[in-house]
């Protein structure tokens, strides 16, 4: 199966222009004008990785033929607006920074300056931490670590500043008003006033363990622990980071090695093994294991959750196109109008299982890379 996974990236981008990516499939069902999001910049982030292992400069090209889509020369970004200080909108930032490293157009460099920006006004909650988006006050994200302290970090870096203190006390403040410490796991979401209609009133905290929030926090840590040149703040991570590894392991399905949507509820039906979070989690341990965060054995572990994610979710379809399936479209928690999404086990499996979107197929091309760099 691993021979027609270039295919079917191939495929992908083919099929894919700047203002219509086929991977987006929120946009397309919502009909939304093209616009910078995390969506596109998470399958950016991908290609960039398999750019790299492969030496193939087609990627990189897609990459900044997309992008300059997006960024006018000005550094003004199409569809960015930095007064709904949305965490999610920094996610695809991310990738300036290389794009700029390789290319040198001024317009990278003021595109990274105006996304920085953001951090500077993004308004915060009682413990420090962000704001997951403006639309959500005083309310702590689990997915917001990933789609902001991956940029913050490669920012403090190109600044030379590496001063690392603010990222970390986010992820520690997490660590301690998030965790479950008897079920080794970390909620979804913190409203710190503890008056959203989803929030336990004593806590602040969502009802349950949402996978692929999870694996935003996993996937955030091990990228952060590649980028920071701070032993210390590394090493607080590292063992953050370490806990939740071997935390998530006693979730995990015994036949296929994948995760489930709700992580600690898989004999509950209606629940389903998922692509994107149990990507994301195989991801994690195999590059934890490569940086030697994790003891060797957790490639094993990533590589067993891959392989299952191939033979469960990668399908052959009748035309011989590849097809990526069990992956949860969206979920998140509010707003106070939308009272559906309260957090719930049922709320989580009633949300669609799409094929080919990027927060599945991102991941899984992400741990594709680390398979490739021991093939």
């Amino acid at each position: 199966m691993y021979s027609k996974i270039d295919a079917y990236i191939e495929k992908l981008l083919s099929q894919s222009t700047p203002d219509a990516p086929i991977w987006n499939i929120e946009s397309i069902r919502q009909g939304k004008a093209p616009h910078w999001n995390y969506i596109d910049g998470c399958m950016i982030t991908s290609l960039l990785e398999i750019g790299r292992i492969t030496n193939h400069p087609k990627y990189f090209d897609f990459a900044e033929s997309f992008v300059d889509f997006y960024v006018f020369d000005d550094g003004s970004i199409r569809g960015y607006d930095i007064e709904k200080y949305n965490l999610d909108d920094l996610n695809e930032g991310r990738v300036l920074f290389e794009l700029y490293e390789k290319t040198g157009k001024e317009k990278y460099r003021l595109a990274i300056e105006h996304q920085a920006l953001q951090l500077n006004g993004q308004p915060r909650t009682c413990t420090g931490n962000f704001w997951h988006k403006l639309i959500y006050p005083n309310q702590i994200w689990l997915d917001g670590l990933y789609m902001a302290q991956v940029f913050s970090t490669k920012y403090q870096k190109y600044k030379g500043n590496k001063d690392y203190s603010d990222i970390l006390m986010q992820i520690k403040n997490v660590r301690k008003y998030m965790f479950n410490e008897n079920d080794g796991l970390y909620y979804h979401g913190l409203d710190c006033s503890k008056s959203i209609f989803w929030a336990d009133k004593e806590t602040g905290l969502s009802k349950n363990y949402w996978l692929r929030a999870i694996g935003w926090y996993t996937v955030a840590m091990i990228d952060i622990i590649e980028i920071i040149d701070d032993e210390s703040a590394k090493k607080e991570i590292s063992v953050i980071f370490s806990e939740l590894m071997n935390s998530i392991l006693r979730y995990r399905d015994t036949d296929s090695k994948m995760y489930y949507q709700v992580v600690n509820m898989g004999e509950r039906e209606g629940n389903y093994l998922e692509t994107s979070g149990s990507s994301m989690v195989a991801y994690a341990m195999l590059k934890g294991a490569r940086l030697g965060v994790l003891p060797n054995e957790f490639a094993t572990f990533g590589k067993e959750t891959f392989d299952g994610i191939c033979e469960k979710y990668l399908q052959i379809k009748e035309d011989g196109d590849l097809s990526l399936s069990g992956i949860c479209l969206v979920a998140g928690l509010g707003p106070e109008n939308n009272t559906r999404r309260d957090g719930s086990f049922e709320y989580y499996i009633s949300e669609p299982v799409v094929e080919n979107d990027a927060k599945g197929v991102a991941p899984f091309i992400l741990c594709y890379t680390e398979i490739l760099r021991n093939l």
